[in-house]
């Protein structure tokens, strides 16, 4: 049936397979794969970041892109038709999701998601169902997870250990509900600025972020370090993700949220050429009006 990114039934490897997680980073490792893959399908995809110059691009990264330019809300809005049998909504570990029906398999390999998350697609507002689904794509999550603590008889340190870093993300009704907490403008920028200052002057001062963190001793002289605390509370408005100490990142001009460059396939030296950088939710809503 219908995938984003090309995936086989099923909710992918299990206890047991080549790629099967042995510990709790592993572990953990698998949960962030599938939730990111989550987030694609009920946020929205790489395409309208991406600059397609016509006749340009070979067929064979034409080929291997495309998984990832179908996998947006809309792909999975459409592949959710009522009129379906129960369907349910697969993250792989591999980092593509699928809608299929559920396994026939009883038990099942691994914990099954919600089934039937067509059925109520067209009896509420698009915001409200996917907001429906991320919930039970949160507890999917946490079940597989933990599904995997159990059988690999992890004890309770190391259980405690695995949600603590499970929490430190925000969960996927959060991203997609929009209530993941902001950080205020002070915050998201990369270096102490005046107001004045122009958005663009800021993806530039971002740019050097990570140089500036790299001297502590300079930061604690000058109140960097609590700048750092202040730039970790800062969350990837496409993965969810917290800020790294080595990561570029850009601000959208229109909604003002911060993302991972490779998430949005945006570079240091290509940020230097956007007057005005709008990201893939925003890009897409001007698309369709």
């Amino acid at each position: 049936m219908e995938g984003g990114g090309g995936a086989g039934p099923g909710p992918g490897p299990g206890l047991g397979g080549p790629n099967s997680p042995r510990t709790v980073e592993e572990v953990f490792r698998d949960f962030k794969s599938r939730r990111s893959a989550l987030l694609k399908a009920l946020t929205t995809g790489l395409l309208p970041t991406l600059s397609l110059p016509s006749l340009s691009l070979s067929l064979f990264f034409l080929t291997r892109l495309w998984p990832y330019l179908a996998a947006d809300v809309d792909a999975f809005y459409q592949q959710c038709d009522p009129e379906k049998e129960n369907l349910c909504l697969y993250g792989h570990p591999y980092g593509s999701w699928e809608v299929n029906l559920p396994v026939e398999e009883v038990p099942p390999e691994l914990p099954e998601p919600a089934l039937g998350i067509n059925f109520a697609r067209d009896g509420m507002p698009q915001k409200d169902w996917l907001s429906l689904v991320a919930v039970h794509s949160d507890a999917w999550l946490l079940a597989v997870a933990f599904y995997f603590a159990a059988r690999l008889r992890f004890h309770k340190n190391d259980r405690k250990r695995l949600f603590q870093m499970v929490n430190d993300l925000p969960t996927v009704f959060e991203v997609v509900s929009g209530n993941v907490k902001k950080p205020s403008r002070e915050k998201s920028t990369a270096a102490p600025a005046s107001n004045n200052k122009s958005k663009s002057s800021t993806k530039s001062e971002l740019q050097t972020k990570s140089s500036k963190i790299a001297s502590p001793k300079d930061e604690e002289e000058s109140g960097g370090e609590e700048e750092e605390d202040e730039q970790g509370a800062t969350l990837c408005g496409a993965c969810g993700d917290n800020y790294a100490n080595d990561e570029f990142w850009i601000c959208c001009d229109i909604c003002e949220k911060w993302f991972h460059g490779k998430c949005v396939k945006i570079t240091p030296a290509r940020a230097e050429h956007i007057k005005q950088y709008k990201c893939p939710a925003c890009s897409n809503k001007r698309a369709r009006v």
